[in-house]
């Protein structure tokens, strides 16, 4: 499915487009988060909560480059997770 599809079954409010962003996108973007926090586990909550955002953006947002709109959120989300989950390990040292 290209990426206009999977865009007009969010504007339709289907939620296969999740579905369909997963089996196109998923793997990358797992990759991307899992890489960042250095754990499988938080990369793969980072990316549920991409989806999340996602659907929650789309629409209104009409991206052009669905991937680059995805792996951008992926990143903010996954530094943010990273930027609490160090705090966390600083305050415990103490």
């Amino acid at each position: 499915m290209d990426d206009k599809q999977i865009i007009d079954l969010f504007f339709q409010r289907d939620e296969d487009a999740i579905n369909a962003v997963d089996q196109k996108y998923g793997s990358k973007l797992n990759a991307l988060a899992a890489n960042m926090l250095q754990s499988r586990e938080d990369g793969l909550e980072c990316v549920n909560d991409t989806y999340m955002k996602a659907w929650n953006s789309i629409p209104p947002a009409r991206p052009e480059y669905l991937f680059a709109f995805l792996a951008a959120s992926a990143r903010n989300i996954a530094t943010v997770s990273y930027t609490h989950l160090r705090a966390h390990e600083t305050l415990s040292d103490l």
